[in-house]
């Protein structure tokens, strides 16, 4: 069985073959992009709050979904983070 052919690279392909957003970037444009879009729905699901508040948009639906969306999505990027330390704190309590 030859492996020789399965590397870093190959598996980035693969973990990115499903998602345009991640080939060819760096692993710190792909957070500020996300961070970026994490950013732009907490925007609109304040402006869509303060919108209905002040009356100007009848529909609570569609508010709640877009607070809920700003809430998952902070959840996720606090989940990542997380993630991120933990990996981390593992690598440095490596012994060379």
């Amino acid at each position: 069985m030859n492996v020789n052919g399965i590397g870093i690279n190959s598996i980035g392909k693969l973990a990115g073959a499903g998602n345009s957003n991640t080939t060819g970037g760096s692993f710190k444009d792909i957070m500020e992009n996300q961070l970026d879009k994490l950013n732009e729905s907490q925007i609109k699901a304040d402006q869509m709050t303060e919108a209905f508040i002040k009356g100007e948009v009848d529909d609570l639906h569609a508010v709640m979904i877009a607070t809920e969306e700003a809430r998952l999505s902070l959840d996720l990027a606090l989940q990542v983070r997380n993630k991120v330390v933990e990996a981390y704190k593992e690598i440095s309590n490596m012994q060379l």
